[in-house]
């Protein structure tokens, strides 16, 4: 491995006019955010897709088949506390991603192996170039002390993912989100390259640089990533706008809900529900705590949800209950929420959801991000501090009941039946004589508001009819005792 393999982006920094100089560059803490603000001002590159022909066209099954050998990985024979395995490039991956070793100040790029991989039969002969990788992922020991767990993966795109100890792969992060939702189409920003800083023996934590790049914006990444439970990620972001953004996603998310009780029309199929996320949460900068149940739409739906300084955002796959799924295989009940905290002001903005319709379980139809206000400008720098939580939930930032089901059936009368379950410590202590809903709409007769106990759960149960003749329907509904809010707030659009 040679350090001169770092001169087509290190030749980006300034002073860097010979590729001899570009290799004599020690790898520091602004590294990467100078390749980024550097790489801006230039014209856009698109990505190097070209893959050998046994890889060009290969199906997803094809794919799966390429397997990275384990005992090739990245640090094992070290046994270092975290040990590193590679994707190979093919099917939707495609895009080259360089990737480098940080140790003792200086890069050192990974090299590409052929025979770091095992290929299916039906593969053919690929040549033992350097074709560079599509993606890494991180291994450590985070459920048993003996064996080291896939912990996440960065594989095409900006998306990565990750799981919290006894949980498996769900949702996906990204790095950026461009014009999602916008009629002119959506733009992907890329991971073009990534650092993986070496760690110390007994690290509890494994550092990650990575540079995106993309039409209209680059920026640079330092991840934290401490796996656990929840596994934390620390982020630190620097934008850098190629153009004027009007329509960027900030620790954007991406999820699947197909079907659940509150959404079930034409569905036939033997399990209760189907979703990686059941909900968006928000705690916005007002200190209002807010649950938004998802939904499969039938045309697409987005919702904005204005806020100052949030405090935290993200999708949540609250239902932890087998028995709400039936599935032995997909296991969506250890699927990870993923909970975006804001490390300080980010000034005013919006959370923005959207859902879109699907047919199936497999595409991810869900997308969640924080927008800011004011566009973004060209030729500006933009930072950014977030936490990301992978794990059960959010953190319980008070004692507020928590909604966890909604369920959603039809009354003779041309109306809906709400039925609503929530659990909370707090809610032990309540006194029942006082204990009400407090259940709005903003075009729709809400009747029948129904609290109590619920002794499977022990919870409450909040229930309601509404009236549907003109939708969508815009919902909210919170348990109180007397004055005082005693949950969170439940938001709601129904739409047939």
């Amino acid at each position: 491995m040679e350090a001169s393999a770092l001169t087509p982006l290190a030749t980006l920094l300034p002073g860097a006019v010979s590729a001899a100089s570009a290799a004599d560059l020690p790898f520091g803490p602004s590294y990467v955010r100078d390749l980024a603000r550097n790489l801006a001002s230039k014209p856009f590159a698109p990505p190097e897709e070209k893959v050998p022909d046994a890889l060009k066209d290969l199906t997803y099954d094809q794919y799966r088949s390429i397997r990275f050998l384990p005992e090739r990985a990245a640090w094992r024979s070290e046994k270092l506390p975290f040990e590193v395995q590679f994707f190979h490039r093919g099917f939707f991956y495609k895009n080259r991603v360089d990737i480098y070793e940080v140790a003792g100040g200086r890069a050192v790029p990974i090299r590409y192996r052929r025979d770091d991989f095992a290929f299916g039969d039906n593969i053919g002969q690929v040549p033992d170039a350097d074709l560079g990788f599509a993606g890494f992922r991180i291994h450590a020991p985070i459920n048993r002390p003996d064996y080291y767990d896939e912990v996440c993966a960065f594989l095409g795109a900006s998306y990565f993912r990750a799981v919290a100890k006894g949980e498996t792969y769900g949702l996906s992060a990204r790095g950026l989100s461009i014009d999602t939702g916008e009629s002119k189409g959506e733009e992907f920003p890329f991971f073009k390259a990534f650092w993986l800083e070496k760690p110390a023996p007994g690290a509890t934590s494994v550092v990650v640089h990575a540079l995106l790049d993309s039409k209209s914006a680059t920026a640079s990444y330092r991840f934290t990533i401490r796996p656990g439970a929840p596994t934390v990620f620390d982020v630190e972001m620097s934008l850098y706008p190629r153009i004027e953004l009007q329509h960027a996603g900030l620790a954007p998310m991406t999820s699947m809900f197909f079907f659940g009780p509150n959404d079930r029309h034409d569905v036939d199929d033997f399990r209760p529900a189907v979703h990686d996320s059941d909900g968006l949460a928000v705690f916005n900068g007002k200190g209002e705590q807010l649950w938004r149940p998802l939904n499969n739409p039938r045309d697409l739906q987005a919702s904005t949800f204005n806020d100052l300084n949030p405090r935290g955002f993200g999708l949540m796959q609250r239902e932890r209950n087998f028995f709400a799924y039936e599935d032995i295989e997909s296991r969506f009940e250890r699927r990870p929420s993923l909970w975006v905290e804001p490390i300080g002001d980010w000034g005013e903005g919006s959370v923005v959801l959207f859902e879109i319709p699907t047919k199936e379980e497999v595409h991810d139809n869900i997308a969640a991000f924080w927008r800011p206000k004011t566009a973004l400008q060209a030729k500006s720098e933009n930072n950014y501090t977030y936490r990301l939580h992978w794990g059960p939930d959010a953190p319980k930032p008070n004692s507020l009941a928590r909604f966890t089901r909604t369920g959603v059936g039809a009354r003779g009368d041309d109306s809906k039946l709400f039925v609503l379950e929530l659990v909370g410590d707090g809610l032990k202590a309540v006194d029942p004589n006082k204990v009400r809903g407090a259940v709005s709409a903003d075009k729709s007769e809400i009747k029948n508001v129904v609290t109590q106990p619920n002794p499977e759960t022990g919870g409450w149960r909040l229930s309601f009819q509404c009236a549907v003749k003109d939708a969508p329907v815009e919902l909210r509904a919170i348990l109180m005792q007397g004055e005082q809010p005693i949950s969170e707030v439940w938001v709601y659009r129904w739409a047939p």
